[in-house]
């Protein structure tokens, strides 16, 4: 079983652009939060968020946010890349496997950056946190891992289109709750989530690239389900 193109052999040129899009936001949201302490977006949107909140809520997002764990997710991509590799997935595997990756970018630019964590006297706080703040490695992971499950699913035929869009979707649905709950636990600002996602974009951008690179002439023909 092999994994085939849909329909994109190369990175087209508009890609390239969105590509430089994102690197600009970036280091506009770097500077931004280096500049200047928490503004009135970032505290407006933490209150609004957390504004509601209940014990059944708290669990869930905690529980979304569990995925997110160092600990978690080194477990369940070396899972997942290893049963792709025993079903001969090897290009997937080695997708699947350098989302792992993004931890290290992400540790780096909190280390440069060294934006603190929201303190209790400005959210609620629901977990216990480590390292700086931005970007958020739990919405930077979300986004290279689920993103490459995306590319996995739209990149094969053994899929008919409704099976694509809804399991394309749900993995959109984790990402985005995913960000949401880091702000709901008071984790992160907004802006810490969407520098995340940003990041998350960019090296989804580049894993692309030489992923369906290398796919792009493969013609799986059997018959989608």
């Amino acid at each position: 079983m092999r994994f085939s193109s849909f329909q994109i052999k190369k990175i087209e040129p508009f890609v390239y652009v969105i590509f430089a899009v994102l690197i600009l936001l970036f280091m506009f949201l770097s500077w931004y939060v280096i500049a200047e302490p928490p503004q009135y977006l970032d505290l407006h949107i933490s209150r609004e968020i957390q504004e509601n909140q209940s014990s059944g809520m708290n669990n869930f997002m905690i529980w979304i946010s569990w995925f997110g764990r160092t600990s978690t997710s080194v477990m369940v991509v070396i899972s997942l890349s290893l049963a792709l590799l025993l079903l001969q997935f090897k290009r997937e595997a080695i997708l699947l496997l350098s989302t792992l990756f993004s931890g290290v970018v992400g540790l780096f630019f909190k280390v440069i950056i060294d934006r603190p964590r929201p303190s209790a006297k400005l959210v609620t706080l629901l977990e216990d946190t480590k390292f700086q703040s931005f970007p958020s490695g739990h919405v930077l992971f979300y986004t290279v891992f689920f993103g490459s499950l995306i590319l996995m699913i739209m990149n094969t035929n053994r899929l008919s289109k409704k099976i694509k869009i809804v399991l394309s979707g749900i993995c959109v649905i984790l990402i985005v709750v995913g960000a949401v709950s880091r702000v709901y636990l008071g984790a992160h600002w907004f802006t810490d989530v969407l520098g995340g996602f940003v990041l998350g974009c960019i090296l989804l951008v580049i894993a692309a690239h030489f992923y369906l690179e290398n796919t792009g002439g493969i013609n799986n023909k059997e018959k989608a389900f």
